[in-house]
């Protein structure tokens, strides 16, 4: 089974945007399709994780091995393969 390109970020500083995750997984010449950062619908506020998709599976395995642990803002974040949601 290979990796999937879909990986989720969790414990990332509340004011990280889109713009700086992409520009963190995207160093080393690894290409993003897309960045989704959790918010909360009501204030807008981000819930501390994200789903970045990477444009292939030997990317997101680089990404992993390069970034899982990395501190952004004083905080270190946790990079994994996205798992499907049960029923999804």
């Amino acid at each position: 089974m290979s990796l999937s390109p879909r990986l989720y970020i969790s414990n990332l500083p509340k004011k990280v945007t889109e713009e700086s995750v992409r520009e963190l997984f995207s160093a080393e010449g690894r290409r993003v399709v897309e960045v989704s950062i959790m918010t909360d619908r009501r204030t807008g506020e981000s819930h501390g994780y994200a789903f970045v998709e990477m444009g292939s599976p030997s990317e997101a395995q680089a990404a992993i091995h390069s970034l899982d642990g990395h501190v952004v803002d004083g905080q270190a974040i946790r990079v994994s393969e996205a798992r499907a949601r049960p029923g999804h």
